[in-house]
């Protein structure tokens, strides 16, 4: 049996010099490498640009302990898993940002480090940044206190004391899984009103009642505390000036999340937040508004931004691409 062909597969080998590359993925979360799984499994010559951070928001996570057959995982050593998992097929891993990206003709063309790399189909999978609120302290102590997901990370906060920064629905989401778990969760918002939906404020409205959420109005954190783990902030009230600290287990800052889509503005449909637009066309529910590119996880999705969900994605758009591969001529 060839290096290329275990259990009845073949797997991708990289392409002819000169050709182009079956499948470019841009991007190496969750998303972008569950991809390279189901494209170099599909034997499609598959390479991937992962950026010279790679691996994603989990990166910056500590334990894991909702990813599906792996309880309290790292989220580094999830993500080296998942890299070995798609290199053990064939993909190649770039570990460079793409420059530029041509979408005009086909085969398409990436710039990555001043070279020239042409595909057949590509999957977007850059994701979205955390809007942190750029403190000192805050950068050092994220997973170590400091999060930006309650779906995440609350367990870890059964019967302790948490903040939550924002006031749009996000931020009373996370407020409201929170409740299930901490002693007090505590709102500070730099204004004195929420932007969050009617519904959402009478949620949290109704956990102050009870005693679960208190809000510190006209506020906002300038510093972060701690050693090994957050301790205490240091919450200043924007009226008066006045600082003063407060000692707090956890912080989860929610005051939103930035598309990674700078490159493919203008080239690709993008919605009003600047998220990737996905238009389904015939069997392709991941394609964008370009036939032969594809997107995954947070780039498109803001609404569950998980691993587990950011991973279907992947499956999804690789499962598509490899279709989409094997159409002489796309039907659109």
């Amino acid at each position: 049996m060839s290096d290329s062909e275990k259990g009845g597969f073949s797997f991708a080998s990289k392409p002819k010099q000169g050709e182009p590359w079956d499948v470019a993925i841009v991007g190496s979360g969750p998303s972008g490498l569950t991809a390279a799984i189901y494209t170099t499994r599909g034997a499609a010559s598959t390479i991937i640009f992962a950026g010279e951070r790679w691996g994603g928001q989990l990166m910056l996570t500590t334990t894991i302990d909702n990813y599906p057959a792996l309880p309290s995982v790292q989220g580094p050593d999830l993500m080296q898993k998942m890299k070995d998992h798609a290199l053990s097929f064939g993909a190649e891993f770039i570990q460079k940002n793409v420059e530029n990206i041509e979408l005009g003709k086909a085969p398409f063309e990436l710039t990555v480090a001043g070279q020239r790399f042409l595909a057949k189909s590509v999957i977007v999978a850059t994701g979205a940044d955390t809007k942190w609120l750029g403190v000192p302290g805050e950068k050092e102590l994220i997973g170590r206190g400091v999060s930006s997901c309650a779906p995440c990370d609350a367990p870890f906060f059964k019967q302790k004391n948490v903040m939550v920064v924002g006031g749009g629905d996000s931020a009373m989401e996370e407020a409201m899984v929170l409740t299930k778990y901490a002693i007090l969760v505590t709102i500070v918002h730099r204004r004195g009103e929420f932007r969050a939906s009617a519904a959402m404020q009478a949620k949290v409205s109704a956990e102050e009642k009870n005693g679960k959420i208190k809000i510190i109005w006209d506020s906002e954190i300038t510093q972060f505390i701690g050693r090994d783990k957050l301790d205490r902030v240091t919450v200043k009230n924007i009226k008066d000036g006045k600082e003063r600290e407060v000692a707090i287990d956890g912080v989860f800052v929610a005051i939103g999340h930035v598309p990674s889509t700078k490159i493919f503005q203008g080239k690709l449909a993008l919605d009003e937040k600047g998220y990737i637009k996905k238009v389904p066309i015939d069997t392709f529910q991941m394609s964008t508004s370009i036939p032969g590119v594809f997107v995954a996880g947070d780039v498109h999705d803001y609404h569950y931004r998980q691993a587990i969900t950011a991973a279907g994605f992947g499956c999804q758009a690789g499962m598509d691409a490899l279709v989409f591969l094997d159409k002489p001529t796309p039907s659109w």
